[in-house]
């Protein structure tokens, strides 16, 4: 008998207040969870209800996060703290993307978000999506491409 290998697990972690980050969010989940993406299964957590038995149980990762302040929102960086230290050294070189969303800026956002992902050492499966305003329907477009890209690197 052939065993059936279980389905790579992307976790998808965000923070999405506003209905300009939702409809991102949406576009996101929509791409990862393509149909012709059998074998992949799709985690979605809020930010602050993820914990580190997700992380350590996904093989690949979707964040998102506005921008607030400069900085990423305050659940994101609730993410990272309370599951950094046991994704420490299991989650090494696993794929991630991410997505920003901000009125004027998202540059401090993403930086925070590079020097912690640097410090778990995932690996950016394309460069981090940063959406200013109303998402125009490229963004739209561009969000479900990097769903589905990042479900496609755990095939």
């Amino acid at each position: 008998m052939t065993e059936v290998a279980p389905p790579a697990r992307l976790l998808i972690v965000h923070h999405s207040p506003s209905p300009n980050l939702m409809q991102l969010t949406d576009q996101v989940i929509a791409g990862a969870s393509a149909p012709e993406l059998v074998g992949v299964e799709v985690i979605i957590r809020a930010a602050l209800e993820a914990t580190a038995d997700d992380v350590v149980g996904a093989d690949g990762y979707l964040l998102g996060t506005p921008a607030n302040l400069g900085y990423m929102s305050g659940a994101l960086k609730h993410f990272f703290d309370t599951t950094y230290n046991q994704s420490l050294d299991v989650t090494r070189g696993r794929p991630y993307g991410l997505w920003l969303h901000g009125e004027s800026d998202t540059e401090g956002a993403r930086l925070g978000i590079d020097k912690i992902v640097t410090g778990l050492q995932w690996r950016r499966v394309q460069d981090p999506l940063s959406i200013i305003g109303p998402p125009e329907p490229s963004d739209l477009e561009a969000c479900w491409e990097l769903g589905a890209a990042t479900a496609a690197t755990l095939l």
